[in-house]
């Protein structure tokens, strides 16, 4: 079974439509949020790469939303590895209310490694070989 990370946190007032839901685009954010508690959760800090001269540009997102989400809702972010290899890293997000289990939202991002130059190159070998054993 492939690696997960779970993010937990409470929905904000700030985060909220005039519905009085969470507003669509903040699921984007959401999945980021989920994307570095991953990281974090095979070894090795977002930055710790950048600094290593590479950085993950969002080449594709999606969102299907399922359900809505409202202030104060406790929500459960879990994240994995979809697709890796040395270029590219797809990432798949299962956004749900922790205290219900009811799913809110499912999406995915594709990221494409870039050096500092904006030109694509390879995952560094140290973040490529911890995310292949966590996949």
């Amino acid at each position: 079974m492939p690696h997960t990370s779970e993010t937990r946190f409470r929905a904000r007032y700030s985060e909220t439509d005039q519905m009085g839901v969470i507003y669509y685009a903040n699921y984007l954010v959401w999945m980021e949020m989920g994307r570095t508690d991953y990281c974090k959760s095979v070894g090795f800090d977002y930055r710790d790469m950048e600094l290593d001269g590479a950085r993950m540009a969002v080449a594709e997102a999606t969102c299907r939303y399922i359900a809505p989400a409202h202030y104060e809702d406790e929500i459960l972010v879990t994240t994995r590895v979809e697709r890796l290899n040395r270029r590219l890293i797809t990432f798949a997000y299962s956004i749900s209310n922790g205290q219900t289990g009811l799913a809110i939202a499912e999406g995915k991002t594709v990221h494409i490694a870039m050096g500092i130059d904006g030109k694509s190159r390879s995952i560094p070998q140290r973040y490529l070989d911890l995310m292949t054993a966590a996949a």
